[in-house]
């Protein structure tokens, strides 16, 4: 869910960087910029009680929302901890929002994670790594385990495997002895592991090979695309990437889809998805309120619905035409 897709400042119609991941009832907020609050109060989710907020860098564009959300889960009486990870400096940082949002109802927690480092989940993993955005920068890949392979009932049958927890037990990659003195392995009756789904949020970067690394075969790779071919050298000065530049990482990498954030205010949208478009075609350039839903991969592929955090869910994305204008500056 984006509920900041803009650059360095907000325009008229984008809020600055703050992105939402929901994996069943898990809510985890990557970057939390001016205004993030009221984007997650305007949207369908509301401001819920999040416990886990992530960081990827301390550049104000990406955390200037976060001491004003604390204080407001603190006035509406929060008990429950909350845990913000960010990269190395991160206590640092803390120790002047102290003086921004006081004292809080509730315990907090800070995490410094480091290029390497891995938070195991129930079933997925986050991966921090290393972009090209100065010396403390991380960005973040979701990561989920590989999945049991599909239960082949008409083997089973033809077995004589009961119905029962002997076939859940060959479903868990366990192997089970029948009444007669049989053994039924697993791969008798299970199909080939199914690989899980991996998002990856590069966060603000100049091209570098530790995102392609990174995103090497996710569904999704959010990439930002705070200039065009026209301002390379713009881009390479402070540490950003352009559309095209974005594009060829997300090639590289071989994703499913690539979605192009953090977007200077001098572009519309329109441009920045044709010039990714022309090196990577599976190329969506999202709009605060916007959702890419994520299926697993025998179930289709990542798709783009505009204003699906909105309330105003439109199914259909097509690409958008290079004369729509999308705000006025």
């Amino acid at each position: 869910m984006f509920f900041g897709t803009s650059g360095s400042m907000p325009t008229a119609h984008r809020a600055p960087s703050a992105l939402l991941v929901r994996r069943g009832g898990e809510r985890l907020l990557f970057d939390c910029a001016e205004g993030t609050q009221r984007q997650m109060l305007r949207s369908s989710v509301g401001l819920v009680e999040l416990r886990e907020i992530f960081l990827t860098h301390f550049h104000a564009d990406h955390f200037l929302g976060l001491p004003g959300m604390l204080k407001t889960f603190a006035l509406r009486g929060r008990e429950l901890p909350i845990t913000i990870y960010g990269p190395a400096g991160l206590s640092e940082l803390f120790g002047d929002l102290r003086r921004v949002f006081g004292r809080l109802t509730y315990p907090y927690e800070l995490v410094t994670l480091r290029p390497g480092d891995v938070l195991a989940r129930d079933e997925y993993r986050i991966e921090a790594f290393a972009p090209n955005h100065g010396r403390h920068a991380v960005g973040y890949a979701l990561v989920e385990e590989p999945r049991p392979g599909r239960f082949d009932p008409d083997a089973a049958e033809g077995l004589g495997l009961p119905i029962g927890p002997e076939r859940g037990a060959l479903q868990r990659g366990e192997a089970v002895t029948l009444p007669d003195g049989r053994v039924i392995t697993p791969d008798s009756v299970v199909g080939d592991a199914r690989s899980g789904r991996k998002v990856v949020l590069a966060g603000d970067t100049a091209p570098a090979a530790s995102v392609v690394e990174a995103a090497r075969g996710a569904d999704v790779l959010v990439h930002e695309a705070t200039f065009a071919e026209e301002e390379r050298e713009r881009a390479r000065e402070t540490l950003h990437s352009t559309a095209a530049q974005a594009a060829q990482a997300a090639r590289e990498a071989d994703v499913t889809l690539l979605a192009l954030t953090h977007l200077s205010s001098r572009y519309f949208g329109p441009e920045i998805a044709e010039e990714a478009r022309a090196i990577f075609s599976e190329t969506v350039v999202p709009r605060d309120f916007d959702v890419i839903e994520i299926p697993f991969a025998e179930r289709g592929s990542p798709r783009l619905i505009r204003g699906g955090a909105s309330g105003r869910r439109i199914d259909s994305a097509p690409p958008e035409p290079v004369t729509t204008v999308e705000e006025t500056r």
